[in-house]
């Protein structure tokens, strides 16, 4: 163990102000994929925009910066204090066979300032630099393309209203990657083939990252749609696939979702999307099937199943219908492809989703799926389970004033057995999440409830 520790190297990764609930979780999610860890006192500090991370490599922190959507860069961290005092005597302690490769005669370097949550000017910024003298650097700077670049970082705190003289944290390290350009490189203002609902590129990728999905595993989701969530998967090398109710949507076929286009295109489906981004050859499938009723031989199939359930914001979720329900009512697509619905109540979308992940997630497979909560009525204990799968996280994304959606995050830790399948219906368990089914209500009363006091307000 002793080994283990003197192995690893400290890190200082710098974060986003975004999304912030969701950092603590892909971050950890990919530590745990290279084996890293957190060092102890930066556990508490999470909305912190920097923290400091035990990672065995270099190698490895590159990794890290190469996935997450969460982080703006990884710096290789020399020293750090509460004062400038204790930055310079923690740098004086920093082993010098280790700031000697970077600080060589024949290299090239610039020291770069950032602050957080206060603006210094360029004089303040030269006056920090020039305290740095007593490290031994013998290259010469290069303020253009230098081949090494330290960064002096300061934490002024998280108040703009009441914003320190001098940091409560600083740090000193060697720049070692930094990259956001997943976000733009995959928006969804640029895909081929989107719908109404389709996820947001840097959550896609949250998702992934949470999921822990790698090269070669397989992903699926049951509610498919226009595939964004495939695409992310695809990026980290994992083959995917999945199904939804909808024979347009997989077909990419009838009305376009985009405005001033009427019809959707040749290069408008879930393949070509994936194509678009180099990706096809991860595409397995996409098949029109009915989640309550699944296709799938019993075993354990998939690395991940990551999804984004109907909750009924824009229409009632909807299943198959029974053969009585059949004589009544049928729809006909334009592949004169014949459909039956009937409704399908929130709750038992999640208990059919925790108990399908149950039976076909590879054990340490992770399910990760967003659900909608009406936030008075919230509580931890309407969060869907299933014995065999642990919680591993529940963040929270705002919708309105009284609704949000929380990214769940599950892991399976025990064998599905027969006994297992309904076992949601055990000890008076199923109640509390009846709320979930009326969501949908819940949500257009307080979008009603607004527009009337907007109106009100307006007339005064």
């Amino acid at each position: 163990m002793a080994l283990a520790a003197a192995a690893l190297r400290r890190y200082l990764l710098l974060l986003a102000q975004e999304h912030l609930e969701f950092r603590l979780p892909e971050i950890t999610s990919l530590l745990s994929l290279c084996g890293g860890q957190f060092s102890g006192e930066q556990e508490i500090r999470v909305n912190s925009p920097f923290w400091i991370l035990n990672i065995p490599s270099e190698e490895m922190a590159r990794g890290l910066m190469n996935r997450t959507v969460c982080a703006k860069s990884i710096f290789e961290l020399w020293g750090h204090g509460r004062s400038a005092g204790e930055l310079y005597a923690s740098l004086k302690n920093y082993p010098t066979d280790k700031m000697l490769p970077y600080l060589q005669s024949d290299s090239t370097y610039k020291i770069h300032i950032h602050t957080f949550n206060k603006t210094l000017t360029q004089a303040q910024k030269i006056k920090k630099i020039d305290a740095l003298e007593f490290l031994p650097f013998k290259g010469k700077v290069n303020l253009k393309n230098p081949e090494h670049i330290f960064w002096i970082l300061e934490d002024y705190g998280m108040n703009p209203n009441d914003v320190p003289e001098e940091p409560i944290h600083l740090y000193f390290g060697r720049w070692v990657h930094g990259q956001r350009e997943l976000i733009e490189s995959y928006s969804v203002k640029k895909r081929h083939f989107i719908g109404n609902t389709s996820m947001d590129a840097c959550l896609s990728f949250i998702m992934a990252n949470h999921a822990r999905v790698k090269p070669n595993d397989v992903v699926y989701d049951p509610f498919v749609g226009t595939g964004g969530l495939l695409i992310s998967s695809a990026h980290f090398g994992a083959y995917v696939c999945g199904t939804d109710i909808d024979y347009n949507t997989v077909h990419g076929l009838g009305k376009a979702s985009r405005k001033n286009q009427k019809w959707r295109g040749p290069d408008e489906n879930i393949r070509a999307n994936l194509r678009q981004y180099g990706l096809e050859k991860y595409y397995l499938d996409a098949l029109v099937a009915d989640s309550s009723r699944p296709i799938w031989r019993k075993g354990m199939l998939f690395d991940a199943i990551i999804t984004d359930p109907p909750y009924g914001i824009r229409e009632a979720p909807r299943r198959m219908g029974s053969q009585k329900e059949t004589l009544k009512s049928v729809e006909k697509s334009t592949e004169n492809h014949l459909f039956v619905s009937s409704s399908y109540h929130l709750s038992d979308i999640f208990f059919d989703l925790l108990k399908f992940a149950a039976e076909h997630l590879v054990m340490g497979g992770r399910l990760v799926y967003w659900l909608p909560i009406y936030r008075p009525e919230y509580t931890e204990e309407i969060i869907p389970r299933h014995p065999c799968l642990k919680l591993i996280s529940n963040c929270e994304q705002m919708l309105s004033s009284h609704t949000s959606r929380r990214l769940i995050t599950m892991e399976k830790v025990k064998e599905f057995k027969d006994q297992d399948e309904n076992s949601y219906l055990l000890d008076g368990q199923y109640m509390p999440y009846r709320g979930h089914n009326s969501f949908r209500e819940k949500y257009f009363s307080g979008v009603t409830k607004r527009i009337a006091k907007e109106e009100k307000d307006n007339q005064k």
